[in-house]
């Protein structure tokens, strides 16, 4: 799913059943420790034996710009989508060397370009820690209970990683509260880009055909994982398998689904519905316009915020699609009766007590909380520098248990890698940004509102941003590392402007997490937990959890659907490119495609859909057959699936995927890569 954003963050129409009562067949996006082998083997009449799905956990990728992959190779190669690397052709690019325009493909593995910012991380193990955390919060509340949490979560993550330069561990959060698990991750830090098509082969159709179906789109790239200058040995990886889908085959979705809302009770529900959707799909429309309006303004523009635009475009109507889903009567009443039901089922259980009365005072108070909170901290990749070293100079003189997430022994070698990749900052595109933020806080918040005074003092947004943005030297990656090594005393001493604005900022951000840590997040912990005992008690073990960008697995089949009493059928053709083409934007063909035409086998399968369980973050899993072969990359959902955040419809919820059949005859005809054949083949 094209879900993937650099400075923002990346989805709701119809969906029928809820996590809050046991899965039915083709919902469900299981971890790998509580795989439902047995709804399987009942839904299949097949189900994988244990040294399958330790292979496939062994192989899948998770990439920290938050997407998914697959190793392919042996020697390191990992198959994702092209908008997950879009970024990182974008940081490589310049004027005169566009290669998200061009696509990129590198001749020699010493030509491969290096991702800032960018880690794959393979889970290794998977560990139960929820008696460890749930006693070390025992009975406290509010602040007292995140912080007790985040303490006991800080010391199992140092314990289980002493290895910080290979290894990264991970407390996860699972049902709001009622579990907590250990995940152990193996971790490459160098990631370079091997191969990636034109951005039109990818974004063929653009916004009009971005969750619709058919769809025309080569959204495939490869990357390469290194240790020591060298690429990785890879034993455990998947097998290239260049094939067109079987309809009525059964597939399995492997990869990390960033986060659903699927156990929300009505009252939050009701919070994203009139506060939160409203004011992110109205701010983030204004960008939008901001943005198209200075990409006019010179080619230099128009290449430098293109990466951007499509992330706007995309959560756009990701969001969207979020607030037709949560207006919808049918679709609201269907979830209100889930969350009846489990009422009635829990009524009388002095353990359970009233959770749902817990949270709706929670959530009340988060109101409140809410849009101070919101942007207090300003969109800009230099403020996000910033403000990363100054509360690093802070976090990383405390304990490790008394230290906030992200800066802790555990986080923080990806923390800095963030911080000190090189990565390209344009000035106009970060002023653009930041004038908009401080606007619309202006604007949400009141002129008259003190955290407004905070952020503006007597300036404009458009002088203060101007000034920031003008005055920093925080692009420059050797000034960040001169800072983070200074610790408290460089930055209290640091005359960079943004690093001073943050300074600023800084004591009112930490007041409002403690606010509503102790109003909001820590009484919400608490009732999570009792709702998840009572989900427990009424529907027994047979449940996965909300999405939380770590492993999992669905399973479904290659299959269309009725539109409007019509058939879809379940794939497209590389040939159907040339007969959908307009010649005008976004639906013209890219050139490598249009000087290739008589070269291609047009009737190669394209992309297909399958009925697979997915959400934004599983962009790039590998969609897998029985033995284990990937013969594609799920990409994106159909209109319908904007509804997966918060329920799934088994008759209209559609995963999109590139084929690696067509991925294979990009390699040998459009995008000639000899040496990626050969070893995709093995040879």
């Amino acid at each position: 799913m094209n879900y993937v954003l650099k400075p923002f963050l990346s989805v709701a129409l119809a969906g029928t059943v809820l996590a809050s009562s046991p899965a039915l067949a083709e919902e469900g996006m299981w971890t790998f420790d509580a795989f439902p082998a047995a709804q399987v083997k009942q839904d299949l009449g097949w189900t994988p034996e244990r040294a399958w799905l330790d292979k496939v956990q062994a192989s899948a990728v998770r990439l920290t710009g938050g997407c998914s992959a697959s190793f392919v190779s042996d020697s390191g190669l990992i198959l994702t989508n092209h908008h997950c690397v879009a970024t990182c052709l974008f940081d490589n690019s310049k004027a005169g060397k566009d290669y998200l325009d061009a696509g990129y493909v590198a001749d020699r593995r010493d030509l491969e370009l290096k991702c800032p910012g960018q880690q794959a991380e393979v889970v290794t193990g998977i560990a139960d820690v929820t008696k460890d955390v749930k006693a070390a919060i025992g009975s406290l509340t509010g602040e007292a209970l995140t912080k007790a949490r985040d303490a006991k979560i800080a010391e199992l993550e140092k314990a289980g990683c002493a290895d910080t330069e290979k290894m990264r561990c991970q407390v996860v959060t699972l049902f709001g509260g009622g579990q907590y698990k250990l995940y152990t991750y193996r971790k490459y830090s160098d990631v370079r880009l091997a191969w990636a098509p034109e951005d039109r082969a990818a974004t063929f159709g653009g916004d009009p055909d971005n969750f619709n179906f058919p769809r025309y789109s080569l959204d495939a790239s490869f990357l390469r994982a290194y240790e020591n200058g060298k690429p990785v040995a890879t034993p455990n990886h998947l097998k290239w398998t260049p094939r067109a889908p079987q309809e009525g085959e059964a597939t399995f979705v492997v990869g990390n689904p960033g986060s659903t809302s699927r156990l929300f009770t009505t009252s939050q529900l009701a919070f994203e519905r009139e506060v939160r959707l409203p004011v992110t799909v109205t701010t983030m429309s204004e960008l939008r316009g901001r943005l198209v309006r200075a990409m006019e303004e010179s080619p230099d523009h128009a290449r430098e915020g293109l990466d951007m635009l499509n992330g706007i475009e995309n959560s756009l109507k990701v969001y969207i699609g979020r607030q037709k889903a949560l207006n919808d009567p049918a679709f609201t009443g269907t979830l209100a009766a889930k969350e009846a039901d489990l009422k009635q089922r829990s009524a009388g259980n002095a353990a359970i007590g009233d959770p749902w009365a817990a949270v709706d005072k929670a959530v009340g108070a988060y109101r409140a909380l809410y849009l101070p909170a919101r942007f207090s901290t300003p969109t800009s990749d230099l403020y996000g520098y910033a403000e990363t070293l100054v509360f690093a100079a802070e976090e990383r003189e405390k304990p490790n248990g008394e230290r906030l997430p992200g800066y802790t022994d555990s986080a923080l070698p990806l923390t800095k890698k963030r911080l000190l990749d090189e990565s390209p900052v344009y000035p106009w595109l970060d002023e653009l940004t930041l004038e908009w933020s401080l606007s619309k806080a202006r604007e949400y918040l009141g002129a008259d509102d003190p955290d407004t005074k905070l952020l503006l003092d007597r300036e404009s947004p458009e002088q203060l941003a101007k000034r920031l943005v003008e005055g920093s030297k925080l692009a420059d990656p050797a000034y960040r590392q001169q800072l983070w090594d200074g610790g408290r005393a460089a930055i209290e001493a640091s005359d960079d402007p943004m690093i001073r604005y943050a300074l600023r900022l800084a004591p009112r951000q930490r007041a409002l997490k403690k606010a509503i840590d102790e109003a909001y997040a820590g009484p919400l912990a608490a009732a999570a937990g009792k709702l998840a005992d009572a989900r427990f008690a009424a529907y027994g073990d047979k449940l996965y959890p909300d999405a939380t960008f770590t492993l999992r697995i669905s399973y479904g089949w290659v299959k269309g659907w009725d539109e409007r009493g019509k058939p879809v059928p379940i794939a497209t053709t590389l040939g159907g490119t040339f007969d959908r083409a307009t010649g005008n934007p976004p639906f013209d063909v890219a050139p490598a495609f249009a000087a290739k035409k008589a070269a291609i086998d047009g009737s190669t399968t394209y992309d297909f859909v399958t009925t697979n369980d997915i959400i934004g973050g599983n962009s790039g899993s590998p969609v897998i057959d029985k033995d284990a072969g990937v013969i594609g990359a799920a990409f994106d959902g159909n209109i319908h699936s904007l509804g997966g955040n918060y329920g799934y419809d088994p008759s209209l919820n559609r995963t999109v995927v590139v084929s690696s059949a067509a991925v294979q005859e990009a390699l040998e005809t459009i995008y000639p890569a000899p040496a990626l054949v050969k070893e995709l083949a093995g040879k």
